[in-house]
């Protein structure tokens, strides 16, 4: 029996599993996937802050990136830019191969192409039931960790709530030579309530993708096409991955001998919907509260409820800003949104939230609460038709 089972071997879940082997632990990580280098349906643009503190290595990353051009509906530009770079773009299957690498070498076992059908709780175990192939594979654990990325299933049969709010990712590898800047699309015709994106990557290669409510793949296709006729990629007859990404936490991210890390508990920025950083910082602090429950043999959920309460303290703030931010901007119509580009530029708030040291590419809630502050912004917002409840949540509000 081992000590840990995690289940997923995505970047979360290998840190996690890194981090108790590190500390001693006997770890399982159990991943449903066939390859470890499987392509993975994220853009893979992490902070500078992300990179330093998990020492992601310059052999993972493809470029630094210093900013972005971001297109309003009627395609007005808005160059959001810094002198020094702000963030990375990562060869995402490289950096899951990084982080299973460490795992092992700290030694971590996995156990690759095993499903995970259910988990039962026993009162001094936890019996994780799998299929591999069309053989049923049993493995029993002290205690589990569910780092599934996005599958609700799971954890809504473990008693842990539902996702309360999630959308659907697409994206496309291109071949987009030329095209060296981070590119952000907006408007209803383009990715409703959301935003698309084009990402450069290694040299003529660029990543085109979108967050939507409702038929992702259609508004992707639609915008391939369009980035065909203009030029800006070589075709649009490409291969599309899907995937989904939780835009609010768990009601409970712990449970009798479990806990949930990563996009799987919703610890995702619901602005952008990048959870490699909050997930990463979130694995450590899962490490941290599992290794003292097992050194002192008590895995219960009152012992592990530590970990929710530590992690919202690191993060909640900032989610529930974020959170707030997200649903706003779904209600703004496209000539808002246009609106909102030109105050921006012709009153010099652009160039001021640029020069202001605090404000960070990791954290939005600052940069939510210091575009608010200003009384342009809060009349708009105070006009528009929103349910009392997010007029009330508006941060700042007395």
């Amino acid at each position: 029996m081992y000590d840990v089972a995690v289940i997923g071997a995505g970047v979360v879940g290998s840190h996690t599993a890194g981090r108790l082997a590190a500390m001693g632990h006997s770890v399982a990580v159990v991943e449903g996937k066939r390859s470890l280098t499987e392509p993975v349906c994220c853009t893979g643009i992490i902070g500078r802050e992300c990179v330093t503190s998990f020492a992601i290595g310059e052999d993972i990353i493809m470029r630094w990136v210093k900013g972005a051009r971001v297109f309003s509906p009627s395609g007005k530009p808005l160059k959001l830019w810094r002198p020094e770079p702000q963030a990375a773009i990562v060869d995402r299957v490289s950096l899951n191969v990084s982080m299973i690498s460490r795992a092992q070498g700290r030694g971590a076992h996995y156990e690759v192409g095993t499903l995970v059908r259910d988990i039962e709780v026993a009162d001094d175990r936890v019996r994780i039931k799998a299929v591999r192939g069309n053989s049923p594979v049993y493995l029993e654990a002290r205690a589990a960790v569910i780092a599934t990325g996005f599958r609700p299933g799971l954890t809504e049969r473990l008693g842990l709530g539902r996702t309360g709010d999630f959308v659907a990712g697409v994206q496309a590898e291109v071949s987009a030579p030329g095209v060296e800047d981070v590119e952000v699309y907006l408007g209803r015709e383009v990715a409703p309530s959301f935003f698309a994106w084009m990402v450069p990557t290694t040299s003529g290669m660029g990543l085109v993708g979108l967050l939507s409510r409702q038929t992702p793949e259609v508004y992707l296709r639609k915008l391939l096409s369009l980035l065909a006729d203009r030029g800006k990629i070589a075709s649009a007859d490409v291969e599309v991955l899907h995937g989904g990404i939780s835009l609010k936490p768990l009601a409970k991210t712990y449970g009798d001998r479990l806990l949930v890390v990563g996009t799987a508990a919703g610890q995702v920025k619901p602005i952008t919907g990048g959870g490699i950083y909050y997930g990463l910082l979130c694995a450590n602090i899962a490490a941290e509260h599992l290794h003292r429950a097992l050194s002192a043999d008590n895995l219960s959920a009152r012992d592990l409820a530590g970990y929710q309460r530590e992690w919202k303290q690191r993060l909640g703030s900032e989610l529930r800003t974020g959170y707030w931010a997200r649903r706003v901007y779904e209600r703004f119509s496209d000539r808002q949104i246009d609106r909102l580009f030109d105050i921006m530029e012709s009153t010099g708030i652009l160039e001021s939230l640029l020069n202001a040291k605090d404000l960070s590419f990791d954290w939005h809630g600052g940069a939510v609460s210091r575009v608010i502050s200003y009384e342009v912004f809060r009349k708009i917002i105070g006009s528009m038709k929103l349910p009392a409840r997010l007029k009330d949540r508006m941060p700042g509000r007395e």
